[in-house]
């Protein structure tokens, strides 16, 4: 046995994995983002300086990129439970919820233990496989020899007595286990990404479905005020027709402004509902036993956070995945490979057999094996070829799914900075709009009350006034929505060394380790 061990410790040693070695695709990053420039200008804020922005174009690489990044101020950039940028505690507690309650979130995390597991089984192959039999049998009939224990039997009954150790090994010489394992690690990495990249998106749909619900809330308190002005107007009409002032068709005006307000105040309440009932499912909760009390607050609106281009390939967890894709699809080339190479298996076994018990287990009675065997495919009709080609197409489409992860990811985020440029002129365009729509509509009620107007100019000037204030709420609506998409965009705080800190406590909302010790 000391033998087989110091071979199998030889035959390690000058082992060789076949397959290419992975090289992480190289991805085209610009330096920075077309919209931070146009965002700062067209919020009047200063622009980075030339020298600033020439270090960022001469930094393509993430490690030059965060290189760059730690001499530059972070009080903007995201960190950790980046809703609370927000300022909303009712949210805060919310999102508590999700990484531990929400049930696609647990569906991943699963499918992460699932991964991990099969790291563990692809490193078991690296090891021996040793098992242990016995057997006690008594039998009878014609003369013949026990193929298992050698003994004749002749016709008279007999017992038969064996016990025997037996083990096995498939040495690495071709490093196909070395790539099953690094397949198997980078696979299982590529899925503790993914339960990232879904615990991220339940908390960026449960931060929207807040703000929205918010904004249902303010929508509504909007609504009751203009629904309360309507119903003094359609007093004062009223009464002005009892007077003979008015003619009756300004009271059906003003009745039809009343109720028209009142349906959008009912309508309100259905978005209203789905929101509540959508943040009961991202925490796991039935709609029935959940509800979100009415405040007149609504979030604030964070600063735009600070980002380039080539720190998006670190800080997304749906990118990670796709790389670790590529990662582990590339090692699937090697074990395609190291199909045109012979396997060849260690044995050795050893045990006792006997026609007696109590002679047994004695050195008469010894017996052993030892020796390798080879296996090799001499004909397969092409194919390992066709395995080895389909090995390297797959890789292939993987790499082009990773750039195109990345191209997704660029323009999201120039998306969102664009919408956030866009909305703050907007908003203050509006604001604009509003009060000049309020003073429009007080003096148009000032000029009917001394019957200079009909009744339609109040009604004109009224819808004005509602329609500007409702815009500029859905205006604010965007701009919060397009903050916390942008966040989601730029990855939520996330980071990709993640993948390589040590297991989390229980109760984490995001695994930072994967792999157990890996063996080279």
């Amino acid at each position: 046995m000391n033998r087989f061990v110091s071979l199998s410790a030889l035959l390690l040693t000058g082992a060789c994995a076949v397959g290419p070695d992975y090289v992480r695709p190289d991805v085209t990053t610009p330096g920075a983002f077309k919209e931070t420039a146009t965002f700062n200008t067209a919020l009047n804020q200063p622009v980075p300086a030339p020298e600033t922005v020439a270090a960022i174009n001469a930094a393509p690489t993430p490690e030059a990129a965060r290189a760059l990044a730690k001499a530059k101020p972070q009080d903007d950039a995201v960190r950790g439970k980046w809703w609370e940028t927000f300022g909303d505690d009712d949210l805060n507690k919310l999102e508590e919820q999700v990484a531990s309650a929400n049930q696609t979130v647990k569906a991943a995390e699963a499918s992460f233990r699932q991964a991990r597991a099969l790291v563990a089984e692809a490193r078991a192959s690296f090891f021996p496989t040793v098992g242990a039999t016995g057997s006690v049998s008594r039998g009878g009939g014609s003369s013949h020899i026990n193929s298992a224990t050698g003994i004749s039997s002749g016709g008279a009954p007999h017992n038969s007595y064996a016990a025997s150790l037996d083990a096995s090994w498939v040495p690495d010489f071709w490093g196909k286990v070395r790539r099953e394992l690094e397949s198997s690690e980078a696979g299982a990495q590529a899925s503790a990404a993914n339960l990232a990249t879904a615990t991220l998106s339940a908390q960026a749909e449960l931060a929207i479905d807040y703000l929205e619900l918010r904004m249902a809330d303010e929508q509504k308190r909007l609504l009751e005020a203009s629904v309360a002005a309507y119903a003094k107007s359609l007093e004062i009409t009223q009464n002005q027709y009892k007077a003979g002032i008015v003619v009756s068709s300004d009271v059906l005006q003003a009745k039809t402004q009343l109720e028209s307000a009142q349906a959008q105040l009912i309508d309100v309440g259905v978005a209203r509902a789905q929101f509540e009932h959508a943040i009961a499912v991202l925490i796991g909760r039935a709609p029935a036993d959940f509800s979100i009390v009415e405040i007149n607050n609504v979030p604030a609106l964070p600063d735009t956070p600070d980002a380039v281009p080539s720190e998006l390939l670190e800080r997304r967890p749906d990118i990670a995945s796709a790389e670790r894709t590529v990662a582990s699809a590339n090692a699937q080339i090697g074990v395609a490979e190291a199909a045109y190479f012979p396997d060849i298996t260690l044995s050795a076994s050893g045990g006792y057999n006997s026609s007696t018990l109590a002679n047994w287990f004695s050195l008469p009675n010894r017996f052993w094996s030892i020796g390798p065997t080879l296996a090799e495919t001499i004909f397969d009709a092409g194919l390992r070829s066709a395995q080895t080609e389909a090995a390297i197409a797959t890789y292939d489409q993987t790499v082009a799914n990773y750039r195109q992860t990345v191209l997704t990811a660029f323009q999201a985020v120039e998306d969102n900075l664009a919408q956030l440029r866009i909305y703050a002129q907007e908003a203050a365009t509006l604001d604009a709009e509003v009060q000049d729509a309020k003073q429009s509509l007080e003096v148009s009620l000032n000029q009917y009350k001394s019957g200079t107007v009909s009744y339609l100019n109040v009604v004109t000037a009224q819808t004005a006034s509602l329609n500007a204030e409702l815009t500029a709420l859905n205006v604010r609506k965007a701009r919060l929505v397009s903050m916390a998409t942008l966040i989601q965009n730029l990855g939520g705080g996330w980071h990709a060394s993640e993948l390589d800190k040590p297991d989390v406590p229980q109760g984490e909302t995001t695994p930072l380790s994967i792999l157990p010790p890996s063996v080279k």
